[in-house]
């Protein structure tokens, strides 16, 4: 009888290890990466100490697998992440599960309610840091949920689906009257103003147009329950938040209303939504024409996530299911230049610091940019600002890791060798704001030295090189 068992076990083992895999096996699930009370939020120009927790902060995980290739999608509510803290996560990833550090894109959504994971005590401008302890526990629980998401690898079925939302996006840069343009932090006059008031009689007309359409990977198990849905849209970010309380912004609220849309969406293993930024750099959810009455702390941003998640989820039954996707990545680290800061400029950063007093608590402009322009006057040699796009069957993701603007992201979708194409920015990095060279020409905060901290062909280097490694997995 002994012989008998063992026999039958050595057949039931050889014939699972005979066995060939699905098409396509996805696997999905979340990571906590919820700071402790008292750490930096570094959403506006003070950084202040977070003393509640609204909403948990979380790693949302996706890992794909057609039996050859395996990626891994990770979306982290935090304003941004340096570098760095994506190199380490990667690197603990590849050794861990043996998925390539070029075949994961880590990004993040940019709520504002975060604390910081963009730099260490010293700010400066560079691409390689030593870790905070808070960047550590990210980069572990990163690797941590990409672990669990391959542990829950099932067959899938995967579809494609947009759906336009203009109601939520609106452009913040605009054009004044001429004589009602303010002076910039540097004393000059910008053509164009960022956020320049709801309602302002001012107001002639925005510097461009938003990106109003989001696009959604969506994989379940075949005929059968969601696994996953991965979404980006271009809404730079809601806001609203009580005091100083940490929260996901609306990217957490979207996920958790998506999942509550599924039938036995919190059933085992989990439904796992993942909403990413997509390029929204010059965009946010003020319509500037029309005024809206202010709103109870977390009404606005769970409004726009719930109308989202339901339009999302509409989408849905009108996508077409295929069980195969062919999967590929690449992976480029670009030499763009950093920002060049003149001499004029670094002696009127001087001067300044030099007569202008500091009062605890109080943001003071020129102040701040007097500090950055010179930081970043002693940025390190390069960069090293990562590009990457990942081909899912006939899907491409671009990516970048900068808060980039809308017409970039729509240039993608129109130039990619793939009809299905869409981007998502901040991912492996952080280096500022990234104006196409049309935007340079007007000015306004997300030019300034300080702000965008990369060379004027910035958008036009990155666009090569994607649409170049584009055509490579085509």
């Amino acid at each position: 009888m002994r012989y008998f068992f063992l026999a039958l076990f050595a057949s039931v083992s050889l014939h699972a290890a005979d066995t060939p895999k699905a098409p396509l096996m996805a696997g999905a699930a979340t990571s906590n990466i919820t700071p402790e009370l008292g750490g930096e939020v570094v959403g506006g120009f003070l950084p202040y100490p977070c003393t509640n927790i609204h909403d948990e902060l979380h790693a949302r995980c996706l890992v794909l697998d057609d039996g050859k290739t395996k990626l891994a999608l990770v979306v982290c509510d935090l304003l941004g992440l340096h570098r760095s803290v994506s190199t380490t996560a990667r690197a603990l990833i590849e050794q861990e599960t043996g998925i390539p550090a070029a075949n994961v894109v880590i990004s993040g959504t940019h709520t504002h309610s975060a604390v910081n994971t963009l730099g260490g005590p010293v700010r400066g401008y560079f691409s390689d840091q030593e870790l905070t302890d808070y960047q550590k526990f990210v980069a572990r629980r990163i690797a941590d949920g990409v672990r669990r998401a391959i542990h829950l690898l099932r067959p899938a079925e995967i579809a494609f689906g947009t759906v336009d939302v203009p109601e939520h996006v609106h452009i913040r840069r605009w054009f004044l009257q001429e004589d009602k343009m303010p002076l910039n932090p540097f004393g000059k006059i910008d053509k164009v103003k960022m956020n320049p008031g709801a309602g302002n009689p001012a107001l002639i007309k925005p510097a461009s147009e938003p990106d109003p359409t989001i696009s959604f990977i969506a994989l379940r198990e075949p005929g059968g329950r969601l696994i996953s849905v991965y979404s980006a849209y271009s809404l730079h970010y809601v806001g609203g938040v009580n005091g100083a309380d940490i929260s996901a912004d609306y990217y957490g609220m979207y996920c958790e209303a998506l999942n509550r849309l599924q039938t036995g969406g919190s059933d085992g293993p989990p439904f796992v939504a993942l909403m990413a930024n997509g390029t929204s750099g010059d965009a946010n959810n003020i319509n500037f024409r029309n005024p809206q009455p202010r709103k109870k702390p977390y009404e606005q941003m769970r409004y726009v996530a719930e109308d989202v998640a339901s339009k999302v989820n509409a989408s849905l039954a009108n996508v077409t299911w295929q069980n195969s996707a062919p999967l590929a990545a690449r992976y480029r680290e670009l030499s763009i230049a950093w920002r060049k800061i003149d001499p004029a400029l670094i002696a009127w950063a001087k001067e300044t610091e030099a007569k202008t007093p500091r009062i605890q608590g109080k943001a003071d402009l020129p102040l701040s940019y007097a500090g950055r322009v010179q930081r970043l006057a002693k940025a390190s040699p390069e960069t090293k600002a990562a590009v990457q796009i990942l081909r899912i069957g006939d899907i491409c993701i671009g990516t970048t890791p900068t808060e980039t603007f809308a017409e970039t992201g729509v240039e993608f979708r129109k130039r990619s060798p793939f009809a299905k194409s869409f981007m998502i920015e901040l991912a492996h990095g952080y280096y500022g704001y990234m104006p196409t060279p049309r935007h340079f020409e007007l000015g306004g905060y997300e030019t300034w030295p300080g702000t965008n901290n990369l060379e004027p062909q910035a958008s036009v280097k990155m666009m090569d090189a994607l649409l170049e490694m584009a055509a490579e997995v085509k």
